[in-house]
């Protein structure tokens, strides 16, 4: 039996848990991908679809990484080291864990880039610069901001400094006490918002919009989109649910507590689209901009709106903190692993690391100016590069190699122990890990290498 207890600390409840997965898995994607890819692939029938891949791929897989990290105790790559050798096979499962640990860290380099982009939005929203904008002006005014890297490089600092403070305090006083307030911040500012939205009488249009029942829509790239997101919106493949798993109590229910999660998760997006799209229809602009919806469709919409400089200061708070709580999420795995492996306390594992990521983090924003014609994979800049190698190759790597080990790897009474389900509950569970997630895993790798 491995050992009881993390040596950095254990959630204070199960709630507390459930807080912080959902903040690791409510970012900017839930904010406005979801919504619009809703939309776009046949409204409820897609939602429909969606909540099957979740059952099939997100829901055991968030469940087999949360027993890996209950059970080992420890970061990602001692997790699954420690839990190999107990079930006798080869230490080298380790490496899994270092994959997602590195996956993590190159991720918060370039998101906290982005991330920087929405700390410098709450910024202009609070001093009404878009007050009355134009979209050619709102438009100006973003590219404006990826031309300058001075201005980037401030807001990119202060977001990988505002993450790297929480994290140097620990998992109870840093991650949980920030989590305790930041995740009913997120809910309640998301009501505030969809209230506004409800005011504007243009709700029907977007129910309609997200819900219509069009399975006509629903072609065979939507499902795959529905799988793609499925995977990725609970922040499966870089180990972080197996360190947020290391710190749970061993009375929580694995189960229970990750459906919720997911159900969190999902309302979260659904809510959000509904809070976005009245606002858009309310000033006849295109639902299907993309990441231009966030920061040129939107900051029009508030502009030009009754109390829209207060409301677009709130929304943009909102989305501020879903971005902060995933980057805590990104980085705790490497924090975690590093003050083991080298036996250091925190703070410098932070600083370390903290450092480290933002560098990464200025090389990121560099690719939109001053360094745009260097060219790495595929002729993509570096955060392109970044975002590619991270989003297509490494987590749903990692996500098979997490299914593997938990459907055929561990034995299957710690698997049993771990996950305390019915005898039925635990078959359905343990067939999904072994035979059906993994497939859809390779469908999602494949997927997104060669068609997305």
């Amino acid at each position: 039996m491995l050992k009881k207890e993390s040596l950095h600390g254990m959630w204070g409840s199960r709630w507390v848990f459930i807080m912080a997965a959902t903040g690791s898995a409510v970012g900017l994607g839930n904010i406005w991908k979801f919504p619009y890819i809703t939309g776009e692939n046949g409204g409820g029938a897609f939602v429909l679809v969606y909540l099957i891949c979740i059952a099939l791929i997100g829901l055991p897989l968030m469940m087999a990484e949360v027993l890996i990290g209950r059970r080992g105790r420890q970061s990602p790559v001692n997790s699954l080291r420690d839990v190999a050798e107990e079930s006798g096979q080869p230490k080298a499962w380790q490496a899994v864990g270092l994959l997602g640990a590195l996956a993590g860290f190159l991720i918060f380099g370039f998101y906290s880039v982005v991330g920087g982009w929405v700390f410098s939005y709450v910024s202009e929203m609070a001093q009404g610069s878009f007050n009355g904008a134009g979209a050619d002006q709102v438009g100006d005014a973003f590219s404006g901001m990826l031309a300058d890297p001075k201005r980037m490089l401030i807001w990119h600092s202060i977001f990988a400094f505002a993450s790297m403070v929480v994290l140097v305090r620990g998992v109870n006083d840093g991650l949980e006490r920030a989590i305790r307030i930041l995740m009913p911040a997120l809910f309640i500012l998301l009501l505030v918002v969809f209230g506004y939205a409800f005011s504007t009488g243009h709700m029907g249009e977007a129910f309609h919009f997200m819900f219509d029942f069009s399975p006509e829509k629903l072609t065979a790239n939507a499902v795959l989109v529905a799988l793609g997101h499925a995977f990725f919106t609970l922040s499966l493949g870089m180990g972080t649910m197996i360190a947020y798993g290391s710190y749970m109590t061993k009375k929580a229910s694995i189960g229970s507590t990750a459906l919720t999660v997911v159900v969190l998760d999902t309302l979260v997006a659904l809510v959000a689209g509904l809070a976005i799209f009245p606002i858009v229809f309310a000033n006849n602009m295109d639902p299907g901009a993309g990441p231009g919806l966030m920061f040129v469709t939107l900051p029009v919409a508030f502009g030009n709106m009754p109390m829209g400089q207060i409301f677009g200061f709130l929304f943009f708070v909102l989305v501020g903190i879903a971005a902060w709580t995933s980057a805590l999420s990104l980085m705790e795995p490497s924090i975690a692993f590093v003050v083991e492996r080298f036996n250091i306390k925190r703070p410098l594992a932070c600083l370390v690391l903290g450092l480290a990521g933002w560098l990464l983090g200025i090389a990121a924003l560099l690719s939109f100016n001053v360094w745009s014609d260097v060219h790495l994979l595929m002729g993509k800049g570096i955060f392109d590069t970044l975002d590619y190698v991270t989003a297509n190759i490494m987590l749903p790597l990692g996500g098979l190699l997490i299914a593997i080990f938990a459907g055929y790897v561990m034995l299957r009474r710690f698997t049993q122990e771990e996950l305390s389900l019915s005898e039925g509950q635990y078959q359905a569970w343990r067939i999904t890990v072994r035979y059906i997630a993994p497939v859809l895993v390779v469908i999602v790798l494949v997927n997104q290498l060669f068609f997305s």
